[in-house]
């Protein structure tokens, strides 16, 4: 059986842009009895900027994390909810296994005692485990009702391969598994690793919003009622250009954008607000509710 207690980084998204994130994967692991012990002063894993700008930040930032990990949680391995996250510090904890030279490297730049002895997973890789897969089937009050939804990894879930080693990085299965096991038949689409623009649509706008029109025309000529994720920065992408999409471009997508956790949550008989349908852009609860909606008493009868 799978050991589900973790040492839980959080990311700086947890209580911010991806909160409705937290609060589904929280509701998520109190079913199935996952525990999620929070490193004490954990801090920024690095992503974007500082990776960009300094090697020795890159590596730092997320190795220091890592440390705090080894020595509140002896043994227990460091999950993540953010793609992001998850991709920095597996990155950072295979670059110090590499070789006694990487170790003490990172070591000398922590001023800590990092021995790099600890795996680092992500949420959906955990509740894919067929042992755990079962227990989140089992903790559900109501199926997902044939729900037709594109599953997006976005780029940093299952990159670089040779680090993460998760699924297949050009047409990875295991959230769709996941989510069909509970209830929803997925749609088989071309851009679920495609990039939807990241930080780009701070910084160039209306080249990185063409890449979110771009998924959603595919999402939607593939039968999807709604695109699912496990990243915040692309939930936030998509959920938040949509109108933005619609507007400059003349289309009319209205597709509503879920984490995975959000219709897993409702399905284990979790409220809209519990599971943080609330927080969208684009509205979320209508297709929601519609999955969950019990048939009348007519059709019952019949």
């Amino acid at each position: 059986m799978t050991d589900l207690t973790f040492s839980y980084f959080p990311g700086c998204s947890a209580e911010s842009t991806g909160s409705s994130f937290t609060q589904s994967m929280n509701y998520v692991a109190e079913k199935i009895g996952m525990k999620l012990e929070e490193i004490d002063d954990w801090c920024c894993c690095g992503t974007s900027a500082a990776r960009i700008t300094n090697d020795d930040l890159k590596h730092a930032l997320p190795t220091r994390s890592l440390a705090l990990s080894e020595q509140q949680h002896p043994g227990m391995p460091v999950i993540a909810s953010c793609a992001a996250c998850y991709s920095v510090l597996k990155e950072a904890q295979v670059y110090a296994a590499e070789s006694e030279e990487n170790l003490a490297h990172v070591n000398s730049l922590i001023d800590m005692d990092y021995h790099a002895s600890i795996d680092v997973t992500n949420i959906l890789e955990v509740l894919v485990q067929p042992d755990v897969q079962e227990k989140v089937v089992a903790a559900l009050k109501t199926k997902l009702n044939g729900a037709k939804l594109a599953c997006y990894y976005g780029c940093l879930l299952v990159r670089p391969t040779e680090v993460v080693q998760f699924d297949n990085p050009e047409n990875p299965t295991k959230m769709e598994g996941l989510l069909n096991a509970c209830g929803a038949e997925c749609v088989d689409w071309s851009f679920k690793t495609e990039c939807c623009g990241a930080s780009n649509h701070i910084v160039s706008p209306k080249a990185a919003r063409k890449a979110v029109e771009r998924i959603f025309r595919n999402a939607k000529a593939n039968g999807a009622d709604a695109i699912v994720t496990a990243c915040p920065l692309c939930w936030l992408n998509l959920d938040m250009r949509e109108d933005q999409v619609n507007s400059e471009m003349g289309t009319d997508y209205h597709l509503p954008v879920y984490y995975f956790t959000e219709l897993i949550a409702m399905a284990m008989g979790a409220t809209a607000d519990e599971a943080g349908l609330k927080k969208h852009f684009e509205p979320a609860e209508a297709y929601a509710a519609s999955l969950f909606k019990q048939p009348e008493a007519e059709e019952v009868a019949k």
